[in-house]
């Protein structure tokens, strides 16, 4: 396995990937971002979790960008959780981050349950059975509904939260339906979505959104964002997303 060890922009922090497998992309950088945001992400006693962690990147990024001193990751794939180890103690986070390899059905640990102020997850965002799936098992597993689905990871981050906590989730807006469906069934309010295009007044192919257990029920539609402007360049609030400006 050829590694590859990348600067990932944000206060230093590294990551080791497997070019050959999966790796990150702006997806994992604006959930990151989105889940900043909340006013206990600025306290030490904040708990954080992030389901389908890949290599550690949102939980490594979530260090640099809030003060939580808890935060946890959960990740199927052995090769992935081996990395996002690997790329916890080579960043000298080992006090505040966690990786715990299970699949999601079997996390139930009771010390766990409603013990989060805030779940992430970037799920795989191909139903079952639907797609053309990779011959490398690895981006297979990371974009195609193989081991869990995407009601599983709803229902694991509900159980996961605490009273009024906060999940955030990126995903496709081709399943908005699913998604919306599986939240309110499962106790999280939908409060913020966000669509996320190419380039400005292209169709979006990423949604952001955020959801509150046992929430009211009031949804906004956030400005929508584009990742490049019309001549190909990074746009202004992407720059200010990846702290390049």
């Amino acid at each position: 396995m050829e590694l590859r060890l990348d600067d990932t922009g944000f206060g230093g922090i590294e990551i080791y990937q497997n070019p050959e497998e999966f790796c990150y992309g702006v997806d994992a950088v604006l959930l990151a971002d989105f889940a900043s945001k909340p006013n206990n992400a600025a306290k030490e006693s904040c708990r954080i979790i992030d389901l389908g962690t890949g290599t550690g990147i949102v939980p490594l990024i979530l260090a640099h960008k809030t003060k939580a001193g808890t935060i946890y990751g959960v990740e199927v794939q052995k090769n992935s959780w081996e990395l996002a180890e690997k790329n916890r103690i080579h960043n000298g986070l080992e006090d505040r981050l966690t990786f715990l390899h299970t699949d999601l059905k079997d996390l139930k640990e009771e010390s766990l349950r409603g013990s989060f102020d805030i779940v992430t997850s970037n799920p795989p965002y191909t139903a079952g059975n639907c797609g053309i799936e990779s011959a490398n098992r690895a981006k297979m597993i990371a974009r195609h509904e193989t081991t869990a689905n995407l009601d599983a990871f709803i229902a694991k981050a509900a159980w996961l939260l605490k009273e009024k906590g906060d999940f955030y989730m990126v995903h496709r807006p081709s399943r908005l339906i699913d998604i919306c469906e599986s939240c309110r069934k499962h106790k999280l309010e939908p409060k913020e979505m966000r669509f996320v295009s190419g380039k400005p007044m292209e169709k979006p192919n990423i949604l952001l959104v955020h959801c509150v257990r046992n929430g009211n029920r009031q949804l906004k539609i956030l400005d929508p964002l584009a990742v490049r402007d019309e001549n190909g360049d990074y746009t202004d609030e992407i720059r200010r997303i990846y702290e390049k400006q």
